[in-house]
């Protein structure tokens, strides 16, 4: 049975997020329901090194992209946000390659999966291939300013960064947040230490209260 034929919740929300969506062939009202997914938090959409089985549109939700060493360390490379797309997925469409990072729904997640010859069909449409290059290329740019930060930014500016633009009571973990920066645990912890000792935040379990925003803004500029 097709996706919601005719007019329907889903349909209405892929069109409006992805307009170029109306002149693709097959259209998006002829795909199988079974391209429709709803996941919970946690889920792992698809891993490094499994074949790609779809190109995704996020309608609901987010999905949380990085790569994986063989030592335990993360980096996220970026989120895929409703209307955005994947450039991994893409990359190993183009190509015909296994995919080179993980991606996992950040929270309750809906999106549909077009399949590997579906997405062929769909460039063929200038619009929908405008849209899919555009946004590469957006997403190449992203991963050029992330390049530059872990080859040539010190640890402790980025970590100071990102715990800047949250408010000031920060719900997240050391874990996480060496996670967020590709780098170990036990370094952040360390540097946050740091933080803590010069007064500029408070930590708590799985908490971290901004205490001087000014100085953790100037600690994540040049220098």
């Amino acid at each position: 049975m097709p996706i919601e034929p005719g007019p329907g919740p889903t349909l209405e929300r892929a069109l409006a997020l992805y307009p170029v969506l109306a002149a693709v062939d097959p259209p998006l009202h002829e795909l199988p329901a079974t391209v429709l997914l709803r996941v919970p938090e946690g889920t792992v959409l698809f891993r490094e090194q499994a074949p790609c089985l779809g190109f995704p549109i996020v309608l609901e939700g987010e999905v949380k992209v990085s790569r994986h060493a063989s030592d335990g360390r993360s980096l996220e490379l970026y989120r895929v946000s409703p209307g955005e797309i994947c450039l991994v997925s893409s990359a190993c469409l183009f190509r015909g390659t296994p995919l080179a990072a993980r991606g996992v729904a950040t929270r309750p997640t809906e999106l549909i999966l077009a399949d590997p010859r579906t997405f062929e069909r769909w460039l063929q449409s200038p619009g929908f291939r405008a849209l899919v290059l555009g946004l590469y290329a957006e997403r190449m740019a992203e991963l050029t300013e992330l390049i530059d930060a872990v080859a040539f930014q010190r640890l402790d500016q980025r970590l100071a960064a990102a715990l800047l633009g949250h408010g000031p009571d920060i719900a997240t973990t050391h874990q996480a947040l060496a996670e967020d920066l590709g780098t170990a645990r036990e370094i952040v912890s360390r540097l946050l230490r740091r933080f803590e000792r010069d007064g500029w935040i408070a930590c708590g379990r799985e908490h971290i209260r901004i205490l001087d925003a000014a100085a953790l803004r100037r600690a994540s500029g040049p220098g």
